[in-house]
């Protein structure tokens, strides 16, 4: 599988410290809110809500604010969120998926629609990209949990798949069912992951000059401040000497 993307991490931290907390919590809340009510609202209980309040924990949402949104789930007025997906290419023919939670499958469809078309992108058929891409978990840890060969045995130890490792932290990936025991089993080898979750992640990774990045920056932007989309995922890199100039 594609190694892990240097790039991607570094845009990755950028962004949360650029965006708005009170937008990444509101997504984080409608996670938390469909996960509990397409399951047991007991995080112990339901893998998927769990995810979720880890993820939630991880950017230090309150912890009421994390209560609020699974008590939400229980209340018979909770919005009825629809899942979906959407797939297309950007500049350079970057392939881009983006994922959605909405109530309202017209008014998403259109907005993504628009941002590919204004950003010099194309939207395609489902599956159109998602080839190109392996549905796997992913749980990272810092640096500091251990050298390289220590988080390898952990790993390996707990049931996961494969290990990525530089000096920016470790990524370790599972198969998606496998997600959340693999991820159980780590935190008492390694201690608390800071992030574990689902992702679709590149079986391959297309290096882009200058233009074409910002082209690409322009577009995921748009795509990631719409109040539906969930995530973004993309398949290109960038050069060092390239990403200094961004």
């Amino acid at each position: 599988m594609a190694g892990h993307s240097k790039w991607a991490n570094i845009q990755h931290r950028k962004g949360k410290q650029d965006k708005a907390r009170s937008a990444m919590f509101s997504k984080l809340a409608k996670e938390i809110t469909v996960a509990a009510k397409m399951g047991m609202p007991d995080p112990d209980m339901n893998p998927r809500l769990r995810l979720a309040v880890k993820a939630a924990k991880s950017l230090s949402m309150p912890k009421d604010v994390i209560d609020r949104a699974i008590k939400k789930s229980q209340m018979g007025d909770a919005a009825d969120y629809t899942e979906i997906r959407y797939e297309g290419y950007g500049a350079g023919g970057i392939a881009i998926i983006v994922e959605a939670l909405t109530d309202n499958l017209n008014r998403t469809a259109s907005n993504v629609r628009s941002y590919f078309s204004k950003f010099g992108g194309n939207l395609g058929q489902t599956g159109s990209v998602s080839h190109s891409f392996d549905r796997v978990g992913e749980i990272s840890y810092p640096v500091a949990a251990g050298d390289a060969d220590a988080v390898m045995m952990a790993a390996l130890e707990a049931g996961a798949e494969d290990v990525e490792s530089d000096e920016d932290g470790h990524w370790i990936y599972s198969s998606v069912e496998a997600l959340s025991e693999t991820s159980d089993a780590l935190e008492k080898a390694l201690g608390e992951s800071t992030e574990a979750k689902l992702i679709w992640k590149p079986q391959s990774r297309t290096e882009v000059d200058l233009e074409t990045a910002q082209k690409l920056m322009r577009l995921i932007d748009a795509l990631e401040e719409d109040d539906d989309v969930q995530t973004v995922t993309h398949n290109f890199d960038v050069p060092e000497e390239i990403a200094a100039q961004l």
